[in-house]
């Protein structure tokens, strides 16, 4: 049901994956990009991407083109192609002045756009001319640092969570790589920058993580309060909001078009549906059992006191697979429109793939709409 792969002591901040699932590009809370290649059930490394002189704070590896670009707390994004059996950076140029804290490629893969402390986002796109990444920005009226983004099917519009507590939805529409796009339940007309909506669901909580709904009629997001919201478009922009005893979620993704996973602070990733204006828990997808106390190898004693400074394994293990805050929740296998395995990381080290199918059979009551 849940397969575990550990990377060590170390934090794991961002992950992605590649096309076919055989390659793994993570950062282990600092500076390099390790990749890894499936060899059997486990994880071999195969590479280290090291231009950048600060933490890496994101990583989003192209399905099609096989691209993978990062960005990082030194204020720059670096695109990387494999040329040869070797990864080969290529410049980016994202003109800003504070840490950059999140980034995605497009749909159609021919654009990025990286978040950032500078309240701006740069939409970059290639220049052949020069052999760089150039970008324009979308910066009112972001008041604070972006913290998350997520692209909509269309390849123009662009969710944007940020410190202000907002959520906001913009045109990135460029026209130099992009169709003139057509209308949608946002809009009609789509400039560059234009602001398309915006949202708070009245809270005070940082935003973590944004979502486009598999059709991009829909977003969702959660916040540092303890909340889970979600906007459709098609109803006026009708805003439900759902708060309830669990603590804040880092993470969160459809998996169907009215299901979503969340997952954060409690170790635990959560499935929510949204069905008639309403959003529904429907459960947890770790069900593991409460582990035995008693005693335990030398191994597992010098493994906690590395990783929880204590060698006691009575009083710090939790009841859940992660033991520690999971900082990102991606979809493994399949699509946003009906992902069959999802994938998370946190700050014990752990990545675990999550089969969501054979969780609906052996969980009782939980559903996946």
């Amino acid at each position: 049901m849940a397969e575990i792969h550990d990377f060590g002591i170390a934090p794991v901040t961002c992950h992605s994956f590649n096309k076919d699932r055989t390659g793994l590009a993570l950062s282990l809370n600092d500076s390099d990009v390790k990749i890894y290649k499936k060899s059997g059930p486990k994880w071999q490394e195969t590479d280290t991407l090291s231009e950048h002189g600060q933490r890496v704070t994101s990583i989003d590896w192209a399905p099609n083109s096989n691209r993978i670009v990062t960005c990082s707390a030194d204020r720059n994004a670096f695109v990387w192609m494999l040329e040869g059996g070797k990864w080969k950076q290529v410049l980016v140029i994202p003109r800003i002045n504070r840490a950059a804290t999140f980034v995605r490629w497009s749909p159609k893969e021919n654009k990025f756009a990286v978040g950032s402390g500078s309240r701006l986002i740069a939409i970059c796109y290639y220049d052949v001319e020069n052999d760089w990444w150039v970008s324009r920005h979308i910066k009112k009226p972001i008041r604070s640092t972006v913290t998350c983004l997520d692209w909509h099917p269309n390849n123009v519009l662009l969710v944007a969570g940020s410190t202000d507590f907002k959520c906001r939805v913009f045109s990135a529409y460029q026209k130099e790589v992009d169709e003139k796009p057509g209308p949608c339940s946002w809009g009609t007309k789509m400039p560059f920058g234009a602001l398309m909506a915006e949202f708070s669901n009245g809270g005070g909580g940082w935003v973590h993580s944004v979502s486009f709904s598999p059709s991009g009629d829909r977003i969702a997001w959660v916040g540092h309060d303890s909340s889970v919201s979600v906007v459709d478009a098609t109803k006026g922009n009708e805003l439900t909001v759902i708060k309830e005893s669990f603590l804040p979620f880092m993470g969160i993704t459809w998996i169907t078009e009215n299901s979503l996973v969340a997952a954060g602070y409690d170790c635990n990733p959560m499935l929510f549906t949204y069905n008639g204006g309403k959003i529904i828990v429907v459960g947890r997808l770790d069900q593991s059992q409460e582990k035995e106390a008693g005693t335990i190898s030398a191994m597992n004693r010098f493994k906690n006191l590395d990783k929880r400074a204590t060698a006691s394994d009575t009083v710090t293990e939790l009841k859940t697979q992660h033991q520690n805050t999971i900082t990102q929740v991606s979809i493994h296998t399949g699509t946003k429109e009906n992902a069959s395995k999802i994938a998370t990381s946190g700050v014990d080290g752990n990545l675990i793939i999550w089969d969501l199918k054979s969780l609906e059979k052996s969980i009782q009551g939980l559903r996946i709409s």
